[in-house]
């Protein structure tokens, strides 16, 4: 070697996927109901998809989109696709056909993997794109090539020499659309390799974990869980749908030791539990601000312990962590619940995070001033594809602007307080949703509670709460707003709660407030996920 050549080798999760194959080819790395997958096997099929991704045309640079519930196949096509040099486009499984229209143009999208459960979502588009090579997995699809017969031929090394450059983007992940056209996320191979040992480090993941996919794994590309179990030898048990009970059976079958999973669906789990089930859980949640009251739920009734982090999509999945202070365990489990319902402080590759001002000075740490969450550093996105202007906005001073609104507590652990767009204002008088929500779900009567902002006559705006019950639970809306009266400043009070059979939510379970804000203001927007 001579003096001066490069001794670096890319940081992507490939990378950690290639080790992970290399030391455990004997492991489990896939235990789902119908079959078990050795880390030897895996690793050779990955490979075998990324040279049967290239035998039929895919360049490096190429968009190769996946529509797939969490499977085998899905999690494969996460290092599979990225190992060909392409970009992967993982589409929500809950979209209309217009939305997939959208992303799959405005991606410009070469190919299609598609689970045949989920091809007459796209059936429609791909009768106008003949030009898109549709593939089908877990299921033979008239006119489609079929997803095994990529693995017949010449395969691409898990190799250094192999890997795409750290900067190049690996995926792009279209943000859900709400008022506006989803954006595409250019996430790169760096950054998804900082997000993935960030998590491989706050959730102390080892090879005997065994991990459920609850969270969908196109959601933020599984919050970098479709890696980081993969880099330390752990086993994988996919969940190809968000039910309760199916949940805690494969919880139960495969002697699962971590998942991940947004607030709303830890509900979910808390309605199932029944009888005996496994305890020592360890559960990373994000999403959506979790309840004080259900983190300390999950902790006293199903015993498992919760880990809770901070991001969004642009993020690549996390900045910050709610890391865990010596003297915790000591304090009462209510406090406990109370600090851990905190987003925390920066993790340890993420970068740079800040509580703002709007003329970006920092907010004082006193627990009261509220400012905007801003980032900058190694897991923040490149960019949004095909839209500078959207990109300008959100790096506006130099930082990522997260549109979400927190405090910083005097030990340095900020904690989220409302979304920008979510604030309430009424009479002059801010009030955080999560704030009323964090009350409601002190009722024990309360499953799940969102609280919007309708129109007021008087003070502009008031809040209005949409609260789902326990199964067997009975309570009324005059016994809720009593109960806020109890806890809350007179102006913070709901002025109504409607009681609801369930609250709309996305695929990855947080709760879509525009359509209940529609409902409060008499508009009718359309259903998106």
């Amino acid at each position: 070697m001579t003096e001066g050549e490069e001794m670096e080798t890319p940081l992507t999760p490939l990378a950690l996927v290639s080790r992970g194959v290399r030391l455990h080819p004997q492991r489990d790395a896939v235990r789902d109901d119908d079959q078990t997958i050795s880390y030897g096997a895996l690793g050779d099929r990955i490979e075998r998809l990324a040279g049967g991704l290239r035998r039929i045309g895919i360049q490096p640079g190429d968009r190769v989109a996946l529509l797939a519930p969490n499977t085998a196949q899905a999690l494969e096509c996460y290092s599979g696709v990225p190992l060909a040099g392409a970009i992967l486009v993982p589409l929500n499984t809950r979209l209309s056909p217009e939305e997939y229209r959208y992303i799959l143009d405005h991606s410009g999208s070469r190919a299609l993997l598609v689970d045949a459960a989920s091809y007459p979502l796209v059936q429609p588009v791909l009768r106008e794109r003949p030009d898109l090579l549709a593939i089908s997995q877990r299921g033979e699809v008239p006119g489609l090539l079929s997803y095994e017969d990529l693995f017949g031929g010449a395969r691409v090394p898990l190799a250094a020499e192999s890997f795409p450059a750290e900067g190049e983007v690996l995926s792009i992940n279209y943000t859900s659309g709400t008022t506006a056209r989803p954006k595409g996320v250019q996430l790169t191979h760096r950054s998804a390799f900082c997000n993935t040992m960030n998590m491989v480090l706050a959730m102390g993941m080892r090879k005997e974990d065994v991990h459920l996919h609850v969270a969908p794994m196109f959601h933020a590309n599984g919050w970098g869980f479709v890696w980081a179990t993969l880099a330390v030898g752990a086993a994988n048990v996919p969940l190809p749908a968000v039910q309760g009970e199916d949940a805690l059976r494969r919880i139960g079958r495969h002697g699962v030791t971590t998942l991940c999973a947004v607030p709303t669906v830890l509900t979910m789990l808390l309605a199932a539990a029944r009888g005996e089930f496994p305890r020592g859980i360890r559960v990373a949640t994000a999403g959506a601000a979790p309840p004080a009251a259900i983190i300390q739920r999950v902790e006293e009734e199903l015993g498992w312990t919760v880990f809770h982090f901070y991001g969004l999509t642009e993020t690549t999945a996390f900045i910050t962590h709610c890391e865990i202070p010596q003297d915790l365990p000591r304090r009462d489990v209510s406090e406990r619940a109370r600090f851990k319902a905190r987003q925390g402080v920066a993790l340890p590759l993420a970068g740079e995070v800040r509580v703002v001002r709007e003329d970006m000075s920092d907010v004082a740490a006193d627990g009261r001033e509220m400012g905007e969450v801003v980032a900058r550093g190694n897991v923040i996105m490149q960019g949004y594809y095909k839209d500078p202007d959207a990109t300008a906005r959100a790096f506006a001073g130099g930082w990522f602007h997260t549109g979400d609104l927190a405090v910083l507590h005097p030990d340095g652990y900020l904690e989220i307080r409302d979304r920008a767009k979510d604030v309430i204002i009424s009479g002059g008088e801010n009030i955080p949703s999560l704030e009323v929500e964090a009350v409601l779900y002190q009722h024990p009567a309360v499953a799940l509670a969102a609280v919007v902002a309708a129109p007021h006559p008087h003070w502009g705006e008031t809040p209005v709460a949409f609260v789902a019950l326990k199964e067997g639970a009975s309570v009324t809306p005059e016994e809720l707003i009593a109960h806020c009266r109890r806890h809350l400043t007179h102006f913070k009070v709901p002025s109504q709660v409607l009681i609801v059979p369930e609250l709309p939510r996305t695929a990855s379970g947080k709760i879509q407030k525009y359509l209940l804000r529609g409902r409060v203001r008499g508009d009718s927007p359309a259903a998106s996920t």
